[in-house]
Order: C-alpha cells, then structure tokens, then sequence
C-alpha cells in the first residue's frame, strides 16, 4: 500500500487522479438526475423534466 500511495502523489500522476475523480462523481450525477427525471416521467409529469433541467 505504501508504493501505491507514493505512485499517486508523483506529480504526474495527480491530474488523472482527479480526472478519475471528475469521471465517477460526475457519471454517478446523471444517473442520479437520470432516475429523477425517469420518475417525473413514470408519474406522467414529463414536461417538468425540461423545467428542472432549465431551472
């Protein structure tokens, strides 16, 4: 564990860390936003989908 730690912090290194990063919490974000416009739509609110995305 000690080498893998220091692998992660040579500079290098360090800007695809964070686009790992940016990679997963950002996907993990329009599946979240993805189930909530699914039930607006389940729920026959479809023309507020649109209306959260502007807002």
């Amino acid at each position: 564990m000690e080498n893998f730690l220091k692998i992660l912090v040579v500079p290098d290194n360090v800007p695809i860390i964070i686009m790992l990063f940016l990679t997963v919490s950002l996907t993990w974000l329009s599946f979240r936003e993805a189930k909530k416009n699914d039930k607006l739509i389940e729920e026959g609110k479809k023309d507020q989908v649109y209306r959260r995305m502007v807002e």
